[in-house]
């Protein structure tokens, strides 16, 4: 009772469910591009500053007797990246880009499935855009296909994202999901098409798939978790002349609603203080770009410094527009920082709004708006709805995801071992 386990990056959620595979033995294999394990030599290198991204791949030690390593593109991507050479990580085309990467990874898993069969693997667990290769392969191998959905449908996107086209048309070129090409989209309802289970992080993005035009597997909602929570943290009074601190923590796309948010800060004037973090899409906006110059901008951060930069502002924004979780969410609260957040994210299930956070109304200016003026009139909510954050925190670690995907995978081992049977 095996499976293989295929993603090419580590974060969080990805890191969780690996360690939860491997703890219970259902892991017979692990396939990524980049992993470090504490002491190797991989993290070592990762101790340089130019390649501290290394040690953003690290996994559970126990992890690494059972790890396949596909660097190459990966590898080729971050370098290109460092060194501004946009041609070759261009959307799609660029030998090095991030679709490269993925179906890099997929075609490599597929081509070890045949093996990895013979020893008695009968499931494979792989994640939206690197898994039509494998799940073909499965498929005819006999073995089943769990998919992992991190975003909405890609349907779902388009119809509630193409009004900005008229709200904001300066800013819509940040907007890189509607370059997607047909070939990719038609792997995207493939992959769902094979899969024999879906899994995503919020109900927002189960309530996408209704706009997939065929059958789709049982979708099985398990939201994310937190980490570790912060030492208490202090709240520096809002009186005198000090703005409220707010802080965006993304890539500074319309998807996320950067534009709604630049508009409130606008309105609000010296109330309040903007600190965005997060990379441009390309550099084609002028409207962000603009923008830009109106904040306090830092390009990137590693983990620690957003957890610490987190602790020092007053409230985090997460406007966005279409988003699957919103890791984000879930890192300010730990951290004692209360979150505004769209309701086309993980916040609904995150969130009671006004009592741990607050919910608005994705794409509404006026609503983001609202609930910034009512802190700024009642500043004492920051200290009491932040604490409240960091108890809802507490209660769900990345260990209750962990054990909470495990266990559905093992149940779907059940169900498939009895139909064996019957």
């Amino acid at each position: 009772m095996k499976l293989i386990f295929s993603h090419p990056t580590g974060n969080a959620n990805v890191r969780s469910a690996a360690s939860g595979f491997m703890e219970a033995n259902l892991l017979d294999a692990f396939h990524t591009a980049v992993a470090s394990f504490p002491g190797s030599f991989l993290d070592r290198l990762g101790g340089f500053g130019p390649l501290s991204e290394i040690r953003r791949r690290r996994f559970d030690p126990a992890l690494r007797t059972v790890t396949k390593m596909w660097p190459w593109h990966e590898v080729g991507r971050i370098a290109a990246s460092r060194v501004g050479l946009t041609k070759l990580i261009e959307h799609e085309r660029g030998v090095f880009c991030i679709d490269a990467v993925y179906q890099d990874l997929d075609r490599r898993v597929a081509n070890s499935l045949q093996n990895t069969s013979s020893r008695g693997a009968s499931m494979i667990y792989a994640y939206e855009d690197g898994a039509v290769a494998s799940f073909r392969v499965a498929k005819r191998l006999g073995m089943r296909c769990l998919y992992d959905l991190p975003t909405g449908h890609w349907r779902a996107a388009r119809r509630l994202l193409e009004k900005e086209s008229e709200r904001w048309p300066e800013w819509l070129s940040t907007m890189t999901g509607f370059k997607d090409s047909e070939a990719k989209l038609a792997r995207k309802d493939e992959e769902l098409h094979l899969a024999d289970r879906i899994f995503v992080a919020s109900q927002f993005t189960a309530k996408t798939l209704v706009e997939y035009p065929g059958i789709i597997a049982p979708v099985e909602v398990i939201p994310y978790g937190f980490p570790p929570t912060a030492a208490p943290k202090e709240y520096e009074a809002l009186s005198g002349s000090r703005p409220l601190r707010l802080l965006f923590v993304g890539k500074l796309t319309q998807q996320k609603g950067v534009a709604d948010l630049f508009a409130v800060v606008k309105a609000l004037g010296r109330h309040v203080e903007l600190t965005v973090v997060g990379h441009k899409p390309n550099n084609d906006c002028l409207a962000l770009n603009k923008a830009l110059t109106t904040c306090m901008w830092i390009p990137s951060l590693h983990h620690e410094g957003i957890l610490k930069i987190m602790r020092e502002h007053d409230i985090l924004v997460f406007p966005s527009l279409f988003d699957g979780f919103g890791l984000v969410i879930a890192e300010a609260m730990s951290q004692g920082t209360p979150v505004i957040a769209s309701d086309r994210s993980a916040g609904p299930e995150l969130i009671s709004h006004g009592h741990d956070g607050w919910i608005v109304e994705a794409g509404s200016t006026a609503s983001l708006q609202e609930v910034v003026e009512e802190v700024l009139k009642h500043p004492e909510l920051i200290a009491e709805i932040g604490q409240e954050a960091m108890r809802t925190a507490n209660n769900r670690s990345w260990e209750v995801y962990k054990r909470e995907l495990t266990a559905a995978v093992l149940k779907h081992f059940v169900s498939l071992d009895h139909k064996d049977m019957v």
